[in-house]
């Protein structure tokens, strides 16, 4: 029997990435739906074969069948609803940005060990064989010891969106940002040291934020996140760069990228090219946490690493004057 899920919430995310990547994950049932609206949750239901829709999210954590959660809702009711979740005993999988800031990151995962369940922050890229591969290269010391990252991601400009809202805890850095950093400190093994950053507001969120971080062992790493690509476009702008002390990796590789991707390493007069094939990030992250409810393991993104995390994005956060 595989773990039975619920959803909280009947966002895109859910719809169009997650719920997917639930139907091609081992040991993953699709249980039951919930939706502030029972017509749009029981949509879902059909669509998706899920056993069960509810009109409220209260209904959905009242199951005693449910045993894990994935919660897609806007980020400012994240912590309220990761609790709530965490408290009815149920295992959580939440959307990223986790939480607000770090104190709400760590109520969460307080909840957690209070309540013995399992929480962990929805970063679907960092489970690919992409970012294994990546990390496997850096730590073999093929391109030295790392001392700069730069990193970017910026998307089309929204017209009406939740990120759009500060209210909803919308904009750059929240949306987009978040990436960025998870991925610097995936590679960069050390304390963050010090934070510099500046923005472009629109409607009240960073619309465009540009960011550096200095390490204790000497690295450092810069990130432009934005939406700011023009109103109604598809387009999106991704890459990657690593320098280290012997050599250099290059990938133009979007965030949660599938299908076969690859990435340049130059090192020693000698340049290489790695091609992974990856397969639908989503459902390797749900596999990852059913293994963590049916085998014990650790979760794949820890607690600790989200709270590092919260914290970088917290020192951006009131350096740009959010």
């Amino acid at each position: 029997m595989g773990v039975k899920w619920g959803i909280l919430g009947t966002a895109s995310i859910a719809r169009y990435a997650t719920i997917p990547g639930m139907k091609k994950a081992e040991n993953c049932e699709l249980y039951a739906i919930a939706g502030r609206n029972l017509n749009k949750a029981e949509d879902f239901k059909n669509e998706f074969g899920f056993e069960k829709a509810y009109g409220s999210y209260e209904e959905l954590l009242k199951d005693p069948e449910v045993q894990a959660v994935y919660i897609p809702l806007p980020n400012h009711i994240h912590c309220e609803w990761v609790i709530k979740a965490l408290d009815a005993g149920k295992n959580v999988l939440c959307e990223k940005p986790l939480a607000m800031n770090s104190a709400e990151t760590e109520r969460m995962f307080e909840a957690a060990r209070r309540n013995k369940v399992t929480l962990m922050e929805a970063y679907a890229y960092l489970h690919s064989p992409y970012i294994e591969s990546l990390r496997n290269d850096v730590k073999s010391g093929i391109i030295g010891n790392v001392d700069f990252i730069d990193t970017a991601f910026i998307t089309q400009g929204y017209k009406e969106d939740f990120r759009l809202h500060k209210e909803f805890g919308g904009g750059a850095m929240y949306d987009l940002g978040c990436y960025c950093t998870t991925m610097i400190l995936s590679l960069i093994e050390s304390e963050v040291k010090d934070v510099h950053a500046s923005a472009d507001f629109e409607n009240g969120v960073d619309f465009l934020t540009v960011a550096s971080l200095k390490f204790e062992n000497g690295a450092r790493a810069s990130f432009t996140v934005g939406m700011s690509l023009g109103a109604g476009t598809n387009g999106r702008y991704d890459r990657l760069y690593i320098h280290g002390t012997k050599g250099s990796i290059t990938s133009p590789v979007e965030y949660n990228q599938e299908g076969e991707v690859s990435y340049t390493i130059s090192a020693e007069g000698k340049t290489s090219v790695r091609r992974i094939t990856v397969p639908q990030n989503y459902a390797l992250e749900v596999e990852q946490m059913n293994a963590c409810i049916l085998k014990g393991e650790k979760p794949h993104i820890s607690g600790e690493f989200s709270l590092k995390n919260m914290q970088v994005i917290d020192a951006v956060l009131e350096k740009i004057g959010y």
